[in-house]
């Protein structure tokens, strides 16, 4: 509750103001059955006429009015105060997720995390809703029926308080029951938004593979799966209602039965039975109101139990204990010294082991080697998307550790594997390397990546749409645009995680051109498959299985390593057979 207290207190007037006009609904319910036992039994029986009647009428009239102002008001302080509560909270989750290493993202699938920052948000909203309209109002109206019935009839009210024991008792045990149940039906929910996103997010693919059905039939499991759970939580809670429907109308026809006998024999006005059945009412209303709180509460704190988790997870990288906050890249050196490193600290086989090399600034090195070697994972030390476990990653003869995270990785242009674009123009794509870019710079960079022709040819040029994704640009056209994003944040150091894969190799020589050109003080890093892509580089490092199999330049290494030579043999006999 501590940490939600900052959340609540920029809205703590509507919290107070909220619950005190549903006070005013309340005294109006409690006195409303005593002015129509004394219209009753004073107007009607007691024969004090047409004007008591009417005066009465008017009370109550503007009884009515006075509830209605106190429940319209508290329902608005109520709406106030749980949508900013859950609109701040839904941003620190936000902001909190936007601080996640790649290692604690690694810890969440995305639909959970998209069903944290929505559902589970929308349900802690709806209880602190309902909690300021109902959690005066609820015990309010409890007491103050409890008070009155026991003034007007103190015999006739031990009848109530024989079944409020009873009714507590069958509440607690349909919450016990349904708590888990929540919990697990939120865990369905988190399946069945990943389930959605990964078949919208890869529909292309799904379409070309022919595998609607395949999809169809995995959704119709989650979805089902989601039906079930929802139907075992609320299975439990359905009973609340027939459970409290049934105490009430017993109660009802007990105090009846026994206010009838009382009439009869004199000890009792019917309209005072009127307005103790009328408090009857109130009281199991009441007890239904909380029932309804703890229902939405049981099912909030699963909800909140969930949100804790994510705001609870230590962020493992950050620049807390940065030597050097204030320093930039200045050169682009690099270098690695005994590194080790692995995704799973308790796995035995290393990513990468023992690795020692020297970048110098301005170099242009290749990274080469078989699938699964810890290429990617090598490079992405460097901007510290990863930590090493052992060893030192240092840039201008710097710990990485030393650096703040935004000026180390405002030094490091990196262009990933998989390449991604987001909704907006082609410009707006671009400006993500600088947000303060003018439009000649973003066409002078287009350019150097080979991506000022093909932008140009569209109607509308640079402020051409993407779709999602950038579904309407070719794979080869997308990995230009964002070798061209990199290039704006005119960074010391570049990596092209094998970002040249989809482009044809007239088109990738003119790029390397380019970068020779206008790139000169810039240190490159350049992953790739094809060894046409980093035979000029001034070095070579050569991976297997996560060691360093040979560094050198291509006449180097086709003396000395064995593992360069056979892919750079198995390249050229593809070549030569095609």
């Amino acid at each position: 509750m501590k940490r939600y207290w900052k959340y609540a207190k920029p809205y703590l007037p509507a919290f107070i103001i909220g619950p005190i006009l549903m006070i005013v609904e309340v005294i109006g319910e409690v006195v409303m059955p005593l002015l129509l036992s004394n219209i009753i039994d004073n107007g009607v029986v007691g024969r004090r006429g047409i004007p008591y009647i009417i005066t009465t009428g008017i009370t109550m009239v503007l009884t009515a009015m006075c509830m209605m102002a106190g429940g319209v008001g508290g329902a608005y302080f109520a709406i106030k105060a749980s949508t900013g509560f859950a609109n701040d909270l839904r941003k620190d989750l936000f902001n909190q997720i936007q601080k996640f290493s790649f290692k604690n993202i690694d810890q969440y699938n995305t639909g959970s995390l998209i069903t944290r920052l929505t559902n589970d948000i929308t349900q802690i909203q709806n209880m602190i809703q309902m909690m300021l309209r109902l959690a005066l109002r609820a015990p309010g109206m409890l007491i103050g029926a409890l008070i009155m019935a026991f003034v007007l009839n103190p015999k006739l009210a031990l009848v109530i308080l024989c079944v409020i024991p009873l009714l507590s008792l069958a509440i607690y045990l349909i919450m016990k029951v349904a708590f888990p149940r929540f919990t697990t039906m939120q865990k369905k929910l988190d399946a069945l938004n990943t389930t959605t996103q990964e078949n919208l997010t890869n529909i292309r693919v799904v379409k070309s593979f022919v595998r609607e059905k395949f999809e169809e039939k995995k959704f119709k499991i989650a979805n089902t799966d989601l039906k079930e759970s929802t139907l075992s939580a609320l299975k439990a809670v359905i009973f609340t209602m027939p459970v409290m429907t049934l105490a009430m109308n017993i109660t009802t026809i007990a105090v009846v039965w026994y206010g009838g006998n009382q009439i009869i024999v004199g000890e009792m006005t019917s309209g005072v039975l009127t307005a103790f059945v009328n408090y009857v009412v109130q009281i199991l209303m009441s007890l239904m109101m909380v029932s309804f709180i703890i229902l939405n509460g049981s099912r909030a704190l699963a909800s909140a139990k969930r949100i804790n988790e994510v705001l609870n997870t230590e962020i493992d990288l950050t620049d807390e204990k940065a030597l050097h906050k204030d320093l930039t890249v200045q050169r682009g050196k690099i270098e690695f010294r005994g590194v080790n490193f692995k995704y799973y600290k308790d796995s035995e086989k290393w990513v990468l082991e023992n690795i020692n090399f020297v970048i110098n600034p301005g170099e242009t090195i290749g990274i080469i080697g078989p699938t699964g070697c810890g290429k990617s994972s090598l490079v992405q030390l460097i901007p510290r998307l990863y930590d090493v476990d052992s060893g030192e990653v240092l840039v201008d003869d710097v710990n990485v550790k030393d650096y703040s995270l935004k000026n180390l990785r405002d030094g490091v242009g990196i262009v990933f594997q998989k390449n991604v674009l987001f909704s907006g123009t082609i410009k707006e794509n671009l400006k993500w390397g600088n947000e303060d870019a003018s439009d000649e710079e973003v066409a002078q960079y287009a350019e150097i990546a080979q991506a000022h022709g093909f932008i140009t040819s569209f109607a509308d040029g640079y402020d051409t749409e993407l779709g999602q994704g950038g579904v309407n640009v070719s794979g080869g056209q997308k990995q230009r645009l964002c070798i061209a994003r990199a290039l704006l944040k005119k960074p010391k150091i570049l990596i092209l995680d094998d970002s040249t894969s989809a482009v044809d190799t007239a088109t990738e020589a003119k790029i390397r051109e380019s970068f020779n050109n206008v790139l000169k003080g810039t240190t490159k890093i350049i992953i790739a498959q094809r060894i046409s892509s980093v035979i000029n580089a001034d070095k070579i490092i050569v991976l297997d299985d996560g060691k360093i199999a040979g560094i050198g330049t291509h006449d180097e290494l086709m003396k000395k390593c064995a593992t360069y030579s056979e892919i750079y043999y198995s390249q050229m006999d593809k070549k030569v057979t095609a």
